[in-house]
């Protein structure tokens, strides 16, 4: 019976149209409810070799909050395309849909206030690039994303605050667990980390 549950979590069903959305995962709940908002569904389509994004704003309104429904198979860089199309609206908050697996229920992480910078960042940005195959990028060192914390507390960083740049090839769900192992990085005395500007290139 709990793995029935737990499957039917990981999907957001549209009898009507027949249709799916495969939720991102993780295993805490940021937001546990949003009031008064309307759905926006991005759809995994395939056409030929080609992935394309499939976009239902049906039931979508300007002045509520929009929560997003997005198919964790999407690649990244079709996704935030969208997102910031959907952006240029500042009357609503705005939320990712994922499904929290230890509390199994549907949870909602706010992206309102984050821009996101298509493009690598210049030399005045200090930075590290989280690729898709969990390895982290910094100047000309590459280790993996487990050693993250230990070398943050071990290295001295040039700055007063870092930001982080994504693999725009990763799919939409790494994206989301990579937001989760963020958020709980401790950066050393007197860095902040800036969540409020992204890199994805």
């Amino acid at each position: 019976m709990k793995r029935i549950i737990v499957f039917g979590l990981l999907f957001v069903l549209f009898s009507c149209q027949n249709k799916e959305v495969l939720l991102p995962q993780a295993n805490e709940t940021i937001v546990a409810d949003v009031k008064e908002h309307s759905p926006i569904y991005l759809y995994f389509k395939t056409e030929e070799k080609d992935t394309l994004i499939e976009v239902d704003e049906t039931n979508s309104a300007s002045s509520i909050n929009k929560v997003f429904n997005i198919d964790k198979q999407l690649p990244l860089r079709r996704v935030i395309l969208e997102i910031k199309k959907q952006q240029a609206n500042k009357h609503s908050e705005k939320y990712f849909v994922y499904t929290d697996t230890v509390k199994k229920a549907t949870a909602f992480l706010p992206f309102t206030k984050v821009k996101y910078n298509l493009e690598k960042p210049d030399f005045n940005v200090v930075y590290f690039y989280l690729d898709r195959n969990d390895l982290v990028h910094f100047k000309d060192e590459v280790f993996s994303k487990n050693e993250l914390q230990t070398f943050l507390d071990k290295q001295s960083v040039p700055a007063s605050s870092i930001v982080f740049a994504y693999d725009k090839g990763m799919s939409f769900g790494k994206y989301i667990q990579y937001q989760f192992f963020v958020k709980h990085l401790v950066a050393p005395k007197g860095i902040t980390i800036n969540s409020k500007k992204e890199y994805i290139y």
